[in-house]
């Protein structure tokens, strides 16, 4: 990995954080939307196990169901449903508010960059009263570097391998939490920098993190 980006010596941090199984637990939410898509469209989707498999773009799951040619206007339509379904049913996973606002304590700034379509995710994010800097959507793996590098991210946070190997094409530290449907194992061997069991770790983490910074 290459090294991360040098920090100002008083160390305001820049951390990124991903949504889905991050920081809310979606499945309740897009389980009902997948299951209202069914019903409207008349095609089968197993709500149930398209649910275990959050992280990369919707395309990629819709593509299991519907004929490919179909996907984009699927995709729009459910899109437009989501609002309806899967918001009120989402729930903030533990430590995910206070790991934001121990960001905000230690004098930086929280982005959330996400695969998830961008209103969608600040209505989640309104709705919880999680509070990041800034909301970045429509993004996923790699390509979740272009937001960090612009934003100027020093760490991000996710559950995924694809946020690990977005971290890491963004030369941020990868920060994973074992809260998804990755394991810790699958993580680390991924390239994960840190990870931890769920973000009721990260305020602490991050006091750590900074300290050493400091020193360096």
């Amino acid at each position: 990995m290459a090294p991360m980006p040098a920090v100002p010596s008083a160390y305001a941090p820049t951390v990124g954080f991903d949504l889905d199984m991050t920081l809310i637990d979606s499945r309740p939410g897009i389980r009902a939307c997948y299951r209202a898509l069914s019903e409207r469209t008349g095609v089968y989707v197993d709500a149930d196990l398209a649910v275990t498999r959050l992280g990369p773009p919707l395309a990629e799951e819709l593509v299991n169901w519907f004929p490919a040619a179909d996907v984009p206007a699927v995709a729009d339509l459910y899109r437009a449903m989501y609002p309806e379904y899967a918001i009120a049913p989402t729930l903030a996973l533990t430590g995910a508010r206070e790991a934001v606002a121990a960001v905000h304590a230690a004098g930086g700034r929280a982005l959330v960059v996400t695969a998830k379509y961008e209103p969608n995710a600040k209505l989640h994010l309104a709705h919880l009263g999680i509070e990041p800097d800034v909301v970045v959507g429509d993004l996923w793996a790699e390509d979740k570097a272009r937001a960090l590098r612009e934003h100027g991210a020093h760490v991000y946070v996710g559950d995924h391998t694809g946020d690990v190997r977005g971290a890491r094409a963004a030369d941020a530290l990868s920060v994973a939490v074992a809260t998804g449907p990755c394991g810790e194992e699958e993580l680390r061997a991924a390239g994960a920098d840190v990870v931890l069991t769920d973000l009721t770790a990260f305020p602490a983490w991050l006091n750590t993190h900074m300290k050493s910074a400091k020193r360096h």
